[in-house]
């Protein structure tokens, strides 16, 4: 039975991971019925009501999964961050505060392990309202990642750009992109990215830039191969009309 146990959490906690949050739920919800008291289970049904708007629900859940494990710190961010981003300041704070004295009688990094945790959590419900085309919601989750951990630049930067973006806000994205490229050269994400809107926005020479710069890093990069060899016969086609 506890071989089946844990069987069954594993490909729960696959399915959360991958965001396939219906085949995860019914799972958690069975390992509940059987009485398994573990708080990963309460984390993982907890951010799953908090993605539906269950906020009530979510903060017990939350909480439950804390009273079975008061050091479970996933399940203390994920309870700060929801405190927060419904105005319960004070709440939050308290809940953050008494995580971070538990890592320290652990004598763990604290503030800096805290701060990359809720930075992943904030990063996590950026994808989820991106993937729900909440753009705002997206920008402002990514927002608080990217002031919890600035160090991780290149990779919210690239979803930061994605968010200005699809909010019209080009030259952000344009400029949150290019310090992502000073920091990272050769982030190819981004310099895909950066040439998508210098064509959008009808710069075209910064644009076949960016994608010969691709290429020399990533020869065998379709899309910018792909790009320039349109941009070339577009060429040619308007050389003909004249």
């Amino acid at each position: 039975m506890k071989g089946l146990t844990e069987e069954t959490l594993s490909e729960a906690r696959q399915y959360f991971i991958e965001g396939q949050y219906k085949l995860a739920e019914p799972m958690l919800e069975q390992l509940l019925l059987q009485g398994i008291k573990n708080p990963e289970i309460y984390q993982m049904l907890a951010t799953l009501y908090y993605d539906r708007g269950q906020f009530n629900k979510a903060i017990k859940t939350f909480r439950r999964a804390l009273e079975i494990d008061p050091h479970y710190t996933d399940a203390s961010v994920g309870l700060s961050i929801i405190l927060n981003d419904i105005g319960r300041y004070e709440e939050g704070q308290k809940v953050f505060q008494e995580a971070r004295q538990i890592l320290d009688q652990q004598k763990k990094p604290n503030l800096s392990f805290l701060d990359e945790s809720i930075s992943k959590k904030h990063e996590e419900l950026a994808d989820l309202y991106s993937q729900s085309r909440a753009w705002g919601e997206a920008l402002e989750n990514l927002q608080k990642a990217m002031k919890l951990t600035p160090q991780r630049r290149v990779t919210l930067g690239v979803k930061l750009a994605e968010a200005y973006s699809r909010l019209g806000e080009s030259q952000k994205a344009i400029r949150e992109l290019r310090e992502v490229l000073f920091i990272d050269s050769e982030c190819v994400p981004a310099r895909l990215k950066l040439a998508d809107l210098y064509q959008r926005t009808n710069r075209l020479a910064e644009a076949r830039d960016q994608w010969e710069s691709i290429l020399v890093t990533d020869p065998r990069n379709t899309e910018a191969r792909d790009n320039l060899l349109k941009m070339k016969k577009s060429k040619v086609s308007l050389l003909e009309m004249k």
